[in-house]
């Protein structure tokens, strides 16, 4: 390899391009909320280089039905190439510096203290690439009492409120599992690159993202934090439409339904034969339905008991919003997502060929290329071990 040649000229993404395509990242995060958020640019065409201490990233460890390799880790981590470097020694450091010269985004997930520590610091890398957006991704923000603290996200769940509202009123709290938090704070990180990716080229200069599990936490409640001077502070019972609106028992599984507005309500009254719930002014609006939910739902749930959740989807159709509860393995051949082209097979080295996720936004004219498989750990050292040593 030349002096001017750069390591990511290795790495090459084929087929079509995408928005980011030519964008190079560094993806030193770990977990959920960084991976995936690189895994976004990537899925835009950028180029991502996963690099990972020699144990690898925790999130490989992780429980699964998979034997060769973590199913979160390969969900979290398509379309990157990896490699494995000790940054705690020299030789580490020095080839993470060497890629950072040619890096437009690094993202990482370490504690604010750590990256001074390990020579990696924002202020550090400006001097080496100006141009460089650096992101992290933190579980409390920068400043205050926390922000050394690690963050995780039913953590962040149970202090800011989430699992409190899951839970039922007066109830014990429930945490929301899916890691809601941490993929929130995916998008985020994706979306605030991609941001500082669009200022740079007005100012030419790179800049610091920040992104925390706390700020994507309060984030999601955003319709919820909201007190007026004055009033009581019971904000909780907002957005909740009493029992009506809710999953209930079917004949044969569970069915989801909502009826907020009249139209849906004389709608879920007319398909279940409830007519006369419908012309009770007592119901006529989401605040009294809500304070009578205990004499209505007895009598929907009765009336939902005489046809299976898939039947009540057709007979609902449009006119009442409705899902049978499904299993997320039944998405993989559901004719919309199919449709949508939402899932692709993909080859990897170890596990074989498996079906996943791809691409979940689409742009008409630059597509991006097709995904790949997450990267086995140090995968792709051979690519650049002419010019760096890990």
């Amino acid at each position: 390899m030349t002096e001017d040649a750069s390591p990511f000229d290795q790495l090459v993404r084929e087929g079509a391009a995408g928005p980011l395509s030519g964008v190079r990242v560094l993806d030193l995060s770990a977990y959920i909320a960084g991976p995936y958020g690189c895994t976004l640019l990537a899925d835009q065409g950028a180029a991502v280089l996963k690099i990972e201490p020699p144990e690898g990233d925790n999130l490989r460890k992780y429980p699964s039905t998979l034997e060769a390799e973590s199913r979160a880790f390969l969900g979290v981590n398509r379309s990157k190439f990896g490699l494995a470097l000790d940054l705690k020694q020299p030789q580490g450091l020095a080839a993470l510096l060497r890629l950072v010269r040619d890096a437009d985004v690094l993202v990482h997930n370490f504690r604010p203290s750590v990256p001074r520590r390990l020579g990696i610091d924002a202020d550090r890398l400006a001097l080496i690439n100006p141009r460089l957006i650096y992101c992290s991704v933190t579980g409390y923000g920068e400043r205050g009492p926390l922000k050394d603290k690690a963050g995780y996200d039913q953590v962040l769940q149970t202090m800011t409120g989430i699992c409190v509202l899951q839970g039922r009123r007066g109830g014990t709290p429930d945490v929301v599992y899916g890691s809601v938090v941490d993929y929130y704070a995916a998008a985020l990180v994706a979306s605030g690159v991609a941001s500082a990716l669009y200022e740079r080229e007005r100012s030419g200069r790179g800049q610091v993202v920040g992104v925390s599990l706390l700020r994507s936490a309060l984030t999601m409640q955003s319709a919820r934090l909201i007190w007026a001077e004055g009033e009581p502070l019971d904000v909780g019972r907002d957005m909740h439409s009493g029992g009506v609106t809710g999953i209930h028992p079917a004949r044969e599984g569970h069915l989801y339904l909502s009826a907020n507005t009249p139209h849906f309500w004389h709608a879920l009254c007319a398909r279940t034969g409830l007519d006369a719930l419908a012309a009770d002014p007592r119901y006529d609006s989401v605040r009294k339905r809500a304070q009578h939910a205990a004499e209505i739902v007895p009598q929907l749930r009765e009336a939902l008991l005489q046809r299976t959740a898939l039947e009540w989807e057709a007979v609902f159709g449009d006119d009442v919003p409705c899902a049978a509860a499904r299993r997320v393995e039944e998405m993989f051949d559901h004719e919309q997502v199919q449709a949508e082209e939402l899932i692709a097979r993909v080859a990897h080295p170890v596990v074989g060929s498996y079906r996943g996720l791809t691409r979940p936004v689409t742009f008409s004219r630059t597509p991006g290329p097709a995904p790949f498989a997450a990267p086995t750990l140090g995968q792709h050292n051979a690519l650049i071990e002419g010019d760096i040593e890990g």
